[in-house]
């Protein structure tokens, strides 16, 4: 479906991260798999990657950093040519209620999750529009859409990597490239792992399909908003999350 495709995941090495580049590697993509701190990690994705036949590299880059991001899609240009598909999935949290939340705790979330979206896309922009075609697809979340208690910095973030999809969107249209977003649910992770099983029980509970998603459940939501079958999708934001927005 994606071969000879050139695809760019952010915060690739783990997580919903890990499985959108490893699904788009097992459907023939050339990835680039970035990471910030877990070289390990990364360099596991890229041999998996490899392991089925596929081409992979794992790059360091903190895409919060203008330089850093526009360095990481010139070394892909370098490599193989061409982006045809940019996933800005790099993300963190730092949960706290707003009147105990720190200007850093602020300020490293909106750079991470927010403006690492604007740093990548512009940096990828250029190439995509001399070639007049790509996608652009930008991990969101429910709570962009929902909200949720203690999760103020976060919350803005992905509203704002929402109402940025739609704007780019129609900025790009007119060069034959399509941004979207998807915004998951709650999804089995490292970071679920680690809460009360009676948290994950109440979370169970509103979730209309009654499980939790997985990050199979968001990457192929990524390939298919990446693939031809979507190819008059734009702008929008498809929500994966077991129906739980409408609880």
């Amino acid at each position: 479906m994606f071969t000879d495709k050139v695809v760019i995941v952010t915060g690739g090495s783990r997580g919903i991260g890990k499985a959108i580049a490893l699904r788009f590697g097992s459907l023939g993509a050339k990835v680039a798999v970035n990471y910030l701190s877990n070289a390990a990690a990364a360099e596991e994705v890229v041999e998996a990657i490899r392991s089925q036949g596929g081409e992979a590299l794992a790059i360091r880059a903190d895409v919060g950093d203008p330089a850093e991001a526009s360095a990481l899609i010139e070394q892909v240009l370098e490599t193989w040519g061409r982006v045809d598909c940019l996933v800005n999935n790099a993300g963190i949290t730092r949960d706290t209620l707003l009147l105990r939340m720190t200007e850093e705790a602020w300020s490293s979330v909106i750079n991470t999750n927010l403006t690492s979206v604007y740093n990548c896309t512009k940096a990828v922009l250029r190439p995509m529009f001399k070639q007049r075609s790509g996608v652009i697809i930008n991990i969101a979340s429910v709570v962009g859409i929902i909200g949720n208690a203690g999760q103020a910095n976060y919350a803005a973030a992905k509203a704002g990597i929402i109402a940025f999809t739609k704007s780019i969107a129609r900025e790009a249209a007119a060069r034959n490239i399509r941004v979207n977003a998807v915004a998951p649910g709650f999804i089995e992770s490292d970071m679920t792992a680690k809460l009360p099983p009676e948290v994950v029980a109440q979370y169970q509970n509103n979730i209309p399909l009654g499980r939790l998603g997985s990050p199979d459940d968001v990457a192929k939501a990524v390939t298919f908003l990446a693939s031809e079958d979507a190819s008059y999708i734009t702008g929008q934001t498809l929500v994966v999350d077991g129906g739980l927005v409408m609880y």
